[in-house]
C-alpha cells in the first residue's frame, strides 16, 4: 500500500496526506492498544508509525507535501512541521470536512482558527500524572518552548496592530483597552484578536491568563478598534488556598493574534503590550 501510495505522489503536482487519530484510538474507555497507545491512553504523542513512514516516503518524491491532521487532542508532529509544505488541523470535521479542507487548500476560504490547547514538541515536555500540580500545565504554566502555542493560527492574510490604549492606567476604574487592527494584506481574512494578562506581582500568578477574544472580519485594507473591558475576575487571581483575589500590583497586558512568545520556525506574533496597575486589594466571591 506504502509503495502505491509514493507511485501516485511521483505522478502528482502536489500530495495531500491526510493522517491523525480516531475516536477509537485515543477514546478514554478505548481498548485500542498498539505503539504509543495503551488502552485510550497515550504514552506518546506521536503520529502513529505507519504513517510518520508514509509521510516520510511521500516527502522523499520531492513533491510539495500537505499534512491534514484529523485529531480530537495535539499531535507531536516536529518532523511534519520541518519538512511538509503546510498543515492544516482538521479536528474530526464531520460529513462536511471534506469540503471545508478542500476550500480552505484552494484558497477558495481564508482560515482562521486558533488553537485551543498547546501542542508539545514530546510527551517529555509533560511532568508525569502522578502530579496534578498544574507547574508545567497548559499553556498558563508552561515554561518551555511547544511546538504549537494555544492561541496560535494563520491566515491568507496579515493584521498590523497599532496604537495600543487604556483608559486609564489603573484597573480600579473599570478600565477599558482598545487597539487599532488593519488588514495589511491583499484578501479579506477574519482576526482573532486576544487579550491576555500576566501578573507580575502576584505570587503563584500564571505566566498569561487569556482574557478575552474577538473574531473580527477586515477586508483588504480595513482597520476597525477592538475593545476589551476586562471584569474584575478576569483581573483577579487563585491564590494557594483557592481564594480568588485582586492583588495590587502591575499587571502586563498584551492584545495581539496570539501569545507573545518567541517560537523558532514560527511567524512572529502580532501585537502589543503595555503596563496597568492594580490598587486596590479585595477578595472576590465565587
Amino acid at each position: 500500500m506504502l509503495n502505491d501510495a509514493v507511485a501516485i505522489a511521483k505522478q502528482a503536482d502536489v500530495t495531500i496526506a491526510i493522517v491523525g487519530l480516531t475516536p477509537y484510538m485515543e477514546g478514554e474507555e478505548s481498548s485500542f492498544s498498539s505503539p504509543g497507545f495503551f488502552g485510550g491512553d497515550r504514552v506518546d504523542l506521536d503520529l502513529p508509525k505507519t504513517q510518520q513512514n508514509m509521510l516520510e516516503a511521500l516527502s522523499a518524491t520531492g513533491k510539495p507535501l500537505i499534512v491534514v491532521l484529523t485529531s480530537g487532542s495535539a499531535l507531536a508532529v516536529t518532523w511534519a512541521q520541518a519538512h511538509a509544505n503546510a498543515i492544516v488541523q482538521a479536528w474530526y470535521p464531520g460529513e462536511e470536512g471534506g469540503t471545508a479542507v478542500a476550500q480552505v487548500l484552494a484558497g477558495d476560504y481564508n482560515p482562521a482558527g486558533r488553537l485551543p490547547l498547546t501542542f508539545y514538541k514530546s510527551v517529555s515536555q509533560l511532568p508525569p500524572f502522578s502530579s496534578y500540580a498544574m507547574n508545567g500545565r497548559t499553556y498558563r504554566y508552561f515554561q518551555g518552548t511547544p511546538l504549537y502555542p494555544f492561541g496560535y493560527g494563520l491566515s491568507y492574510t496579515k493584521f498590523a496592530y497599532s496604537n495600543l490604549r487604556a483608559s486609564s492606567p489603573q484597573v480600579d476604574d473599570g478600565v477599558t483597552i482598545s487597539v487599532d487592527v488593519k488588514n495589511s494584506g491583499a484578501v479579506a481574512g477574519d482576526e482573532v484578536v486576544q487579550l491576555y494578562l500576566s501578573h507580575r506581582d502576584a505570587a503563584g500568578a500564571p505566566i498569561r491568563a487569556l482574557a478575552g477574544l474577538q473574531r473580527v472580519h477586515f477586508e483588504p485594507g480595513k482597520q476597525s478598534t477592538v475593545t476589551f473591558k476586562p471584569t474584575e475576575r478576569e483581573w483577579s487571581v487563585v491564590d494557594s488556598a483557592g481564594a480568588r483575589k485582586l492583588v495590587p500590583g502591575n499587571v502586563e497586558v498584551w492584545v495581539g493574534g496570539g501569545q507573545p512568545i518567541a517560537v523558532p520556525g514560527l511567524p512572529a506574533t502580532e501585537g502589543l503590550k503595555t503596563e496597568l496597575k492594580i490598587t486596590r486589594a479585595a477578595t472576590l466571591p465565587e
